[in-house]
């Protein structure tokens, strides 16, 4: 994938250094700690307050130790350096064809915003960890990735290449997309209205695989353009789509497929609907009945 003479986008912010990590220790700490608060009126007060600090982004931790434990500074290294580029890089390829197809249905696409941080962040969807894995939060419109997701996905997953790490990043856009439009409040709606789980869930997986044709959608144009993709990316992106379908992840993990516990579809699934936005680029292709 050639990316590194594209143009970065504006949205990227680095929360790296701010995200926190407890260690082992300070949680050992910490069970004493509240117990003493709870004995005492001031002391129950000043437990919300560190508990509501805590969800807005500050860790309330990091004052038993100094920081030391609880706090890490970005890495500077080249190579993290080259991820935060290439993400900003990707991004930035995700406004350009957004914006044109918004623009050529006379309607002005709306960028998103990109937090990378590292361990654990509150998001304005709540607090999340990294091994949540990247995610898009429709409330503050923003998608939300640590870094340490693509060696995951390399090595956990066997997905290596930047084309998969990008299509990765291209699917969260696209549940951005499905904002603007009205489809994540559509489904919302639905969901509240379910009789069960395993509704929800389905609901949920056409969302996660019209997500997929979204980014397919993004492919298709960055092909047409000729000047970005190179042999394999592709298969990279279709490699990443089925090493993460849930009837894989649960076969490797688990042992056993439950199709009712499916909450993003099958990795035959995902690669289908990749394909559907690649195909064409027509997002026609990628519409579906809730």
């Amino acid at each position: 994938m050639k990316w590194q003479d594209g143009r970065r986008s504006s949205n990227v912010e680095d929360d790296r250094a701010s995200s926190m990590r407890t260690s082992s220790g300070s949680l050992g700490m910490l069970i004493p700690i509240i117990r003493f608060l709870l004995g005492s009126k001031i002391g129950r007060i000043v437990l919300i307050i560190g508990v509501v600090a805590y969800f807005m982004g500050y860790n309330p931790l990091a004052l038993l130790d100094g920081g030391a434990s609880t706090q890490r500074e970005p890495t500077d290294s080249p190579q993290e350096q080259e991820k935060l580029a290439f993400v900003s890089a990707v991004l930035a390829q995700t406004e350009d064809v957004w914006g044109e197809i918004f623009k050529s249905v006379g309607a002005r696409y709306e960028e998103p915003g990109l937090r990378l941080f590292r361990d654990q962040i509150a998001s304005g969807c709540g607090f999340a960890s990294a091994q949540t894995g990247p995610f898009y939060c429709p409330r503050d419109r923003k998608i939300y990735l640590d870094l340490s997701f693509f060696d995951e996905l390399a090595n956990k997953y066997k997905a290596g290449g930047d084309f998969a790490q990008a299509y990765v990043i291209a699917h969260e856009v696209g549940h951005h997309v499905q904002n603007l439009v009205g489809t994540l409040e559509q489904v919302a709606a639905l969901k509240r209205r379910a009789r069960s789980e395993a509704e929800q869930n389905a609901l949920q997986v056409k969302v996660e695989l019209q997500a997929d044709c979204y980014a397919g959608v993004w492919a298709h144009y960055l092909a047409k353009a000729g000047r970005v993709l190179e042999a394999g990316d592709i298969d990279e992106a279709l490699n990443a789509a089925s090493a993460i379908g849930d009837d894989t992840l649960q076969r490797k993990f688990s042992g056993r497929v439950v199709p009712d516990s499916f909450t993003h579809g099958t990795s035959a699934q995902r690669k289908e609907w990749f394909k559907k936005g690649l195909a064409g680029g027509n997002l026609k292709a990628c519409s579906f009945e809730p």
